[in-house]
């Protein structure tokens, strides 16, 4: 998630997300503002298109209205080699490997993940973290 997206920092923050997204199965890059300069969008558009990066314009006030500027396209196959290299790296991520991995053989959510907040806790989470 970045504050501001512009011509400036698009290449840095751009393929941040796609190196971040390397192991997902999609992945988007969040902003609070964006650059409106029609040549800029039409560049934001080319490589989503070319890298499947997509585009989330938070809006602040309200979560749920956010903007999906240009939707992530979806990766049929997960880089296992950069999954196994981040698991090697971060013990929490290793875990969340290791319980979504026993949960799928299950067939049911036995482990304990992140909560999904409705759109009155979010905000109440954000003013309290003090995000925004």
């Amino acid at each position: 998630m970045k504050i501001s997206l512009n011509f400036t920092n698009l290449r840095q923050y751009y393929f941040q997300a796609v190196s971040n997204s390397s192991w997902a199965n999609e992945g988007y890059l969040v902003c609070l503002n964006i650059d409106e300069d029609p040549d800029f969008i039409n560049e934001l558009q080319r490589l989503s298109n070319y890298f499947g990066i997509g585009i989330i314009k938070l809006n602040t006030e309200s979560v749920d209205e956010s903007e999906v500027v240009f939707p992530a396209r979806n990766k049929e196959n997960i880089d296992w080699d950069t999954v196994n290299r981040l698991a090697e790296d971060s013990p929490d991520f290793s875990l969340f490997i290791s319980n979504l991995t026993e949960d799928i053989k299950l067939s049911k959510i036995k482990s304990n993940y992140d909560k999904v907040f409705d759109e009155q806790a979010l905000n109440g989470y954000i003013k309290e973290k003090k995000i925004f």
